[in-house]
């Protein structure tokens, strides 16, 4: 294994993210207080709580996961899209490289960078509500394990990409209103029996409800199920990924 290789693709998108502070952390965490702002003080104020959880509380897990899932897909899919449109893929591809270490520094950095950023936005919402973490550990197992898996999931969207267009498509057309309609700001229990049951086909519900147990240890769907479906996910885009690199899909164009 190239560790070097790893290292100065890692090290190269860290610095990019250094470079543009403002646009990669700032307004990420800005965009998310305000939703805190509304949310919990519109919203909360007529709803104490929820599931024995104050409401300004119960929305900061879903709040970090809106945030995570669209920033993990926009930043990998960015950095491996742009050598793209640039040309300078080909020195990539022609360096002595394998798939595997330009994934994992490509990824490795979009994943860094989303899990600060969530932990950021945790320490934010600590200043407007007193909350714990019942279970730290399985907390920074789901950040982690959903940062990586839609790092991947931007990193094929990077790839599948023809245009900048495209590049937002799926993050704002797809990801976000699933993940709005996905118990971010409310539990299952306060929909009707047929939207309730029509909401578990959202794929995002079970990643909210399983990084809100780590939070709260009560969720709308076991632990288990969120954690096996987080996991079916992140092989799946294991194997997309390979078969890019296998086929050379759009790699070159």
């Amino acid at each position: 294994m190239n560790l070097q290789a790893i290292r100065a693709i890692y090290t190269y998108e860290m610095n990019r993210t250094r470079r543009t502070i403002g646009q990669s952390i700032v307004s990420p965490v800005l965009s998310t207080s305000l939703y805190f702002v509304v949310f919990g003080s519109a919203i909360g104020s007529r709803m104490s709580e929820v599931g024995g959880v104050p409401y300004g509380a119960f929305i900061v897990p879903g709040l970090m996961m809106l945030t995570l899932l669209t920033q993990s897909i926009s930043n990998a899919a960015f950095a491996i899209y742009f050598p793209r449109f640039t040309g300078t893929i080909y020195e990539l591809l022609s360096a002595p490289v394998s798939p595997f270490e330009i994934v994992a520094g490509y990824v490795g950095a979009a994943a860094t960078k989303s899990v600060l950023l969530g932990l950021i936005i945790l320490a934010t919402a600590a200043l407007f509500v007193p909350m714990e973490v019942r279970h730290p550990f399985w907390m920074l197992t789901f950040l982690v394990l959903t940062a990586v898996t839609f790092s991947l999931f931007g990193f094929i969207i990077g790839i599948w990409a023809d245009g900048f267009e495209r590049l937002q498509l799926i993050p704002m057309l797809v990801i976000t209103p699933l993940t709005f309609l996905g118990g971010t700001f409310y539990s299952l229990e306060m929909l009707p029996p047929v939207w309730r049951t029509i909401t578990l086909f959202n794929p995002v519900v079970y990643l909210v409800a399983g990084f809100r147990w780590s939070f709260f240890g009560t969720s709308d769907v076991r632990v288990e199920v969120s954690a096996a479906m987080t996991l079916a996910f992140l092989i799946a885009c294991l194997l997309i990924v390979r078969w890019m690199f296998r086929t050379g899909y759009r790699l070159k164009s």
